[in-house]
This record gives C-alpha cells, structure tokens and sequence, in this order.
C-alpha cells in the first residue's frame, strides 16, 4: 500500500504528490463568502493585470483582437469554443491541464529548462493566456500571426533530457500531448463548474473537441481527436510513456508565489475542482483522485467552487476585455472602454 499523500513511480518507489485533495486545505463556503464579498473595482482591475501581464488589463494583443482583421475569426462567434474559453471555469482548467503536461516527461523538459515560471509565473500565464483569447477572439489573420509567432518560439525550445532523450516544443507528438491534456481539462472544467452549456445540445462536448483541434493544427499537431470518446482513448494511448508528476512542480501548483491571504483562499477553492477533474490517465500520476471517484466530499469541493465562480463572474462583469474586443469587430457589442 502506499501512503497517504505518496505515488508510486514506474519501480514502485513512493513518490510525493500534490497536496490539492487535502481535507484541511479546503476552503468551505465560510471560508469563501468573505474572500469574495470584497471584490471591488481594484481586485477586477488587478486580476485582469495579472492574467494579462498588463497594468491596464488590455495589452496591446487584446487591443488588435479589436483592430486587426475582420470576420469573425477561426470560431463562430457565441460558439461553444467562444463560450468555453470566456468561461472562469478556465481557471480550473487551467490547474489541470498542467498537471497533465507536468506526466509528459519530455514536455515537462521543455517547460523546466525553456521558461522562468518558477521566477515570474504570472509572466508565463499571461504568455498562454494570450495564445488562448488570440486563437478564440482574434480575426483568422490574427489567429495565424498568433500561430506563426508560438511557432517561431517553439523552434527555440530543443534539447536533451539528463538520460539523453531528445525533444523539441515543435514535436508534433509533444504538441498533440499538450493539446490533448488542455482540452481534456477545458472540457471537464466547463462540464462540472462551469456554465450551463444547454443551448449548445447534449453533444457540445464533441464540439468542442472538434472545433479546438484547429488551434492546434496550427501548430503543428497531427491526428488530433474529434470527439469526447476519441480524446479519452488517446489520453489513454499515452499512459506507457507518462511519468510521476515531479514533487516540485506539485508543491507549486499547491501555492503559487505571489498570492495574497484572500486569493489564497480562492486559489485553493480552484485547485481543490482541478483535482477532482483530472483525467483518470493523469489523476494516479499526481495523486489525485481525479474523475474516477466523486464522493460526497469532492461533490463539495465542486459546489465551493461554482459558488466562487459565479461570485467572480459578478465582481469581474459579463465577459473577458478580449471578448468584448472581439464582439466589437464583428460588431455584436459596443467598444470597449479604452476604445471609447
């Protein structure tokens, strides 16, 4: 048996995992209620920074998601992509979507020697966060400049792991990796936390998975799923080459630097959903339950987490800047603020 809070590796060792399914550290309504009830404008403003990596929320990529290009872009407009990626679920998806890329020991490599995440991970949010709404909100031309621009840092990313395996970011088996642990992840946080996805019919989820692939493809990923089945099954094809997610990646996705006493509350309401949405590929790797078992007391967790959601949704307002961009150039909204 293997203790409480341990994994085991490929040799059976006990390995540390992530302490996200801990009982303790997980908030309760209590705990959240007054976390969230003191969101004003500046927590908006400073929380859109941050994801941002600009003070005022809409660096200049948000901006040209308003002025570069027309059409609507590679995604319908109010589409189920638009609607999952301007969804906050994406905050939990986001969690474990790392963790999936965290198993992939040659994608982890990547991430580990290319990027300062550990130093400044706010910077390397704001770098996927804008990949994200560009891809979803932007016009086609900008959506390929967007492609183009993470292709060219990709071809900097190379290099040999301590045991002398080789990889590259531009790895189009890499590439589909990481793109099957995102949408896998996208799609469990929206399912479970986040919008109510009715008016996209029972099948969204397939959707879904069809209509992001093109993203990735643009990147240079092949032989991308289209279905909720078909993702599920090439999850699963990946299991032999995956790896315990290393300690130290899951002591920092446990508590992130730079979080203050109220955001440390709501982060660990986040991360406690991520755990219990991991894919059942991933969730043993990390030592987390993950999808395979949802108990009374991870059916708690995911109810903390809606109520943080909704909360943030109120304090945030409607939608992203980046939507709001984006709705403008098809002309679905009025201008944004700093456009005004």
């Amino acid at each position: 048996m293997v203790p409480e809070g341990e994994a085991t590796d490929r040799t059976g060792r006990a390995v540390p995992v992530l302490d996200l399914p801990d009982r303790r550290a997980t908030p309760t309504m209590t705990d959240v209620a007054p976390a969230l009830s003191s969101l004003p404008d500046r927590v908006r403003t400073a929380f859109r920074a941050r994801v941002s990596g600009d003070p005022t929320g809409a660096p200049a990529w948000v901006r040209d998601i308003a002025l570069v290009g027309t059409g609507p872009g590679w995604f319908e407009p109010d589409g189920v992509v638009w609607r999952v990626h301007g969804d906050l679920s994406t905050l939990v998806g986001g969690v474990a979507a790392l963790l999936g890329q965290g198993a992939h020991p040659l994608a982890l490599a990547g991430v580990q020697r290319h990027s300062a995440y550990r130093e400044d991970p706010w910077k390397r949010l704001a770098g996927t966060a804008r990949w994200l709404v560009v891809s979803t909100f932007g016009s086609a031309e900008l959506a390929e400049r967007e492609a183009a621009r993470v292709r060219g840092m990709h071809r900097r990313v190379r290099g040999t792991t301590d045991d002398g395996r080789a990889y590259s970011a531009g790895d189009p088996d890499l590439l589909r990796w990481v793109h099957l642990a995102f949408t896998d992840a996208f799609l469990a946080a929206q399912a479970a936390v986040g919008r109510d996805m009715g008016r996209f019919g029972p099948r969204w989820g397939d959707a879904y998975v069809k209509e992001w692939a093109r993203s990735a493809e643009a990147l240079g990923a092949v032989d991308l799923p289209t279905s909720e089945s078909e993702l599920a099954e090439a999850l699963a094809e990946y299991a032999p080459l995956l790896e315990p997610v290393p300690a130290d990646l899951l002591s920092f996705l446990s508590a992130p630097p730079g979080l203050g006493p109220p955001e440390r509350v709501v982060y660990a309401g986040l991360s406690g959903a991520a755990a219990v949405l991991v894919s059942p590929t991933i969730a043993p790797l990390a030592g987390l339950p993950g999808r395979a078992r949802r108990d009374l007391q991870d059916r708690g967790r995911l109810a903390v987490c809606r109520v943080q959601l909704r909360a943030m949704s109120v304090a945030l307002g409607g939608s992203s800047p980046s939507e709001q961009a984006a709705r403008w150039r098809v002309g679905l909204g009025p201008a944004p603020e700093w456009a005004a």
